[in-house]
C-alpha cells in the first residue's frame, strides 16, 4: 500500500534542515573579558547612577547628559504616564521610565540600551523616526541600539517593556 506523497513531505522537509537552523539566532556570545565600546560610547563604562521619571513633568527633573552613560532605575508600568503611548508598552509587570535629554547640534543620535526594551524618542507630542536599528558590539554590554536624525533641541526618551528594574542607557551623537 503506497502513501501520499504529502503525508511524507513534511517529515522529509525536517530531514533536510538542520536541528540548529531552529534555534534561537540572538543568542549572546560567551565573553571572556568584557570589550570596550566605539570611541563615541566610552562613557558605558562609568555609568551615573539615575531614577527615571513617571510623567513628562517628572522628565523635566531627570536630565540625562547626551553622551554621558545611566544606570536607570525604572518604576513598575502601571506607575507611569507616557506622554505619547508606546508602540509597546508591556504588561503590569514590566518596567520604564522617562527621562529628558538636549540635543545641542543636527545628526545622527544613538540611543544604546543594555536591554531589548522599546523606546521612543519624543518631541512636541511626536515620536521620532528611527532610522538604523541593531545589536550593540559582542561583548560590551549594549544589547540594543537605536538610531535617529535629530535636530537642536529637547527631548523626552520612553523607556517601556523592561523586564527589569534596572538598566543602562545612553544617547550619544555620533561622528
Amino acid at each position: 500500500m503506497r502513501q501520499p506523497l504529502f503525508l511524507l513531505f513534511p517529515a522529509l522537509c525536517a530531514a533536510v534542515v538542520p536541528a540548529s537552523a531552529f534555534a534561537q539566532m540572538s543568542v549572546m556570545p560567551a565573553c571572556a573579558a568584557p570589550a570596550d565600546p566605539p570611541a563615541e560610547m566610552a562613557s558605558w563604562r562609568a555609568p551615573q547612577p539615575m531614577k527615571a521619571a513617571a510623567d513628562a513633568k517628572g522628565a523635566g527633573k531627570v536630565k540625562l547628559k547626551a553622551g554621558q552613560a545611566a544606570a536607570l532605575t525604572l518604576l513598575p508600568t502601571p506607575r507611569i504616564s507616557y506622554p505619547l503611548r508606546p508602540a509597546k508598552p508591556g504588561g503590569s509587570v514590566s518596567f520604564g521610565g522617562i527621562v529628558h535629554f538636549t540635543v545641542d547640534q543636527s545628526g545622527t543620535w544613538r540611543v544604546a540600551l543594555s536591554s531589548g526594551a522599546w523606546v521612543d524618542v519624543v518631541k512636541d507630542g511626536t515620536a521620532a523616526t528611527s532610522t538604523a536599528h541593531g545589536h550593540g558590539p559582542d561583548c560590551t554590554g549594549i544589547r540594543k541600539m537605536v538610531d535617529y536624525s535629530l535636530e537642536p533641541g529637547d527631548y523626552i526618551l520612553q523607556l517601556a517593556a523592561n523586564g527589569d528594574p534596572q538598566m543602562m542607557v545612553l544617547v550619544t551623537r555620533l561622528p
